[in-house]
């Protein structure tokens, strides 16, 4: 009643059936579910998805998206907050110093976070809330699914972590969907010690599908200070770094 359709066609909906829906009538049901902005989103893009062809697509593998260099430039440039790019099947395609630094452990193993997360026992570690990391995570694959439902690599992505991790796939199982673009996250970093640090996620209008993520610490505070030193440490290793191909050059 609120959404202004009949139970039938609500019913019809439910089920699936959402050939034809019109925007109007998904914002409809929308604003009726009190739908947040996430769930709006996957709502249009399930519906969407399933109008757009009669038959069943395969899913299709996307060629590895390249980092311009205007993008590399920007990340270089910022040196003192830990940045880094990735793609829409969590794939960090580049990163500055402090964020190779920052995230040394997720880049110990195929750079990907949702892999890490869920695949790897440092992550526990590594992540002090990693229980609400998870289900972020989770949620934003849901998302990203939902837009894209023929992405093999995504596809790919999310079977292995079914296949490979209890909790990833309990999770999946809720069916939640959220935006993540802003918020905070602690950390436990092998070298500094503790960090808590806000972040901020960024969609490049260029580059469809890529986000950049920003990390910073509040000025005065034990992070800030340990994040100045992880940029000294990093700094630090990367000059012996270059100095060593130097010699075997």
């Amino acid at each position: 009643m609120l959404a202004g359709v009949s139970i039938d066609y609500y019913t019809r909906l439910e089920r699936g059936n959402a050939r034809g829906a019109s925007d109007t009538v998904l914002g409809a049901l929308a604003s009726a579910l009190q739908l947040d902005e996430a769930e709006r989103a996957h709502l249009f893009d399930l519906v969407h998805a399933a109008s757009a062809s009669t038959t069943v697509r395969a899913p299709r593998r996307a060629a590895r998206q390249q980092v311009r260099p205007a993008v590399q430039r920007i990340l270089d440039s910022m040196t003192t907050a830990p940045a880094y790019l990735r793609d829409g099947h969590l794939d960090i395609l580049a990163a500055n110093q402090l964020g190779q630094a920052l995230f040394s452990p997720v880049f110990d193993s195929p750079a990907n976070p949702g892999r890490f997360l869920f695949l790897d026992p440092r992550a526990s570690e590594f992540y002090l809330d990693w229980e609400a990391m998870a289900r972020d995570t989770v949620a934003m694959l849901r998302s990203l699914a939902g837009h894209n439902p023929h992405d093999r690599a995504l596809s790919n992505l999310i079977g292995e972590l079914s296949t490979r991790s209890d909790a990833f796939r309990q999770l999946w199982a809720a069916h939640n969907v959220r935006c993540h673009r802003s918020g905070t996250k602690r950390f436990r970093h092998p070298v500094v010690g503790d960090l808590t640090l806000a972040f901020e996620a960024l969609d490049l209008a260029a580059d469809d599908g890529l986000r950049l993520s920003i990390y910073t610490a509040e000025p005065c505070t034990p992070s800030h200070d340990a994040l100045n030193l992880l940029a000294s440490w990093a700094a630090t290793a990367g000059q012996d770094r270059a100095t060593r191909a130097a010699d075997r050059a």
